[in-house]
């Protein structure tokens, strides 16, 4: 994508309709914290478009001064991947939702991963049907009480990073709608990164499954059950950033720097860019109380990209072809005169 450096503040992709999100939703934090990532990129607005689907989350075009398509249910990353192949020097972001991209769109969100198209995938995951009104999600919570499992999902919940790496996925990053900072952060790099980018973001829903991660996001603990993980960096984490991961044969382990003869040395870097998804997958799927849950870019490896590829295949189909304008192509083959 030919980029042009400009100056634009983040008020500048703010739409002039009314936000419709619920008071106290999780989805306000999220777009601001887009609105400041696409500032940071310098990319002028008629270069970006957003693509939704279906659910309280694919109001989101509404709201920004981009272009944009509110799209049908499951299908946002099909449009996007379209819009990306017809025109790839747009910066496209598909918004979605756990409901919307995991269940109904959930081929169409594996097949995008795996043909690694250079599109930008936010992933709103409140872990609950919104906006139909609280219905249980692909990510709910086994045992969830919901209005369609009132004895509790027997389900077992998807994983959102675990299958996009799964799908052969390139770039995992997961975030919170509590830390705006943070989200902005993963959101450059995740628009910076050559192929399919997919931020899954723990978001709040105030009326159907509120404090859904509270346990994560509360003050007095969200330093001890949160690590953020950053490319070249040891994986500690906690208040007095005393503890960290280790790896004890097949398995992660948290260990405590300064006990059993632990120090920071013995602590795991976290390398983004490693192509086995080994380390990656454990990473993803970490979770409370066992282990902190890991937030920031936790997987970016660099591939060949769909829409580049195309691009590339028509480059040489047309070189080497004969047929160079349409009187070519009609002349060409067996042809016929008519009396």
């Amino acid at each position: 994508m030919n980029e042009i450096q400009i100056k634009i503040s983040p008020k500048e992709f703010k739409s002039n309709q009314q936000v419709r999100w619920c008071a106290g939703c999780g989805d306000h934090a999220i777009l601001s914290s887009v609105h400041k990532a696409m500032s940071e990129l310098q990319i002028p607005k008629e270069k970006f478009a957003v693509i939704s689907g279906i659910g309280c989350s694919s109001r989101f075009p509404y709201y920004m001064e981009t272009y944009g398509f509110h799209g049908i249910h499951g299908r946002a990353a099909a449009i996007a991947s379209g819009v990306k192949v017809a025109n790839p020097d747009l910066c496209v972001w598909e918004i979605t939702g756990d409901g919307d991209a995991l269940a109904i769109g959930g081929n169409h969100f594996i097949h995008a991963v795996r043909r690694n198209v250079d599109i930008n995938i936010l992933l709103f995951n409140n872990e609950i049907y919104g906006l139909t009104k609280g219905q249980y999600s692909p990510t709910s919570k086994e045992g969830q009480v919901t209005k369609t499992s009132p004895f509790g999902t027997i389900e077992h919940p998807f994983h959102p990073g675990e299958l996009a790496i799964g799908a052969q996925g390139k770039f995992f990053a997961r975030a919170i709608d509590t830390n705006i900072k943070l989200a902005t952060e993963i959101f450059v790099e995740a628009a910076k990164f050559q192929g399919t980018s997919v931020v899954e973001i723990l978001q709040n829903c105030i009326i159907f499954n509120d404090k859904a991660f509270g346990y994560l996001s509360d003050k007095e603990h969200r330093e001890d059950r949160q690590i953020i993980l950053r490319h070249g960096e040891p994986m500690i984490f906690g208040k007095n950033k005393d503890k960290g991961l280790i790896l004890e044969g097949m398995h992660l382990k948290v260990a405590k720097i300064g006990e059993n003869g632990i120090t920071e040395k013995d602590i795991l870097i976290h390398d983004a860019y490693e192509e086995i998804p080994f380390l990656h997958v454990m990473l993803v799927n970490m979770s409370y109380p066992n282990f902190p849950v890991a937030f920031g870019v936790i997987r970016a490896v660099s591939d060949s990209v769909y829409d580049q590829r195309i691009e590339e295949q028509i480059a040489n189909v047309k070189a080497k072809s004969n047929i160079k304008c349409v009187d070519d192509m009609l002349n060409s083959g067996n042809t016929w005169d008519v009396e």
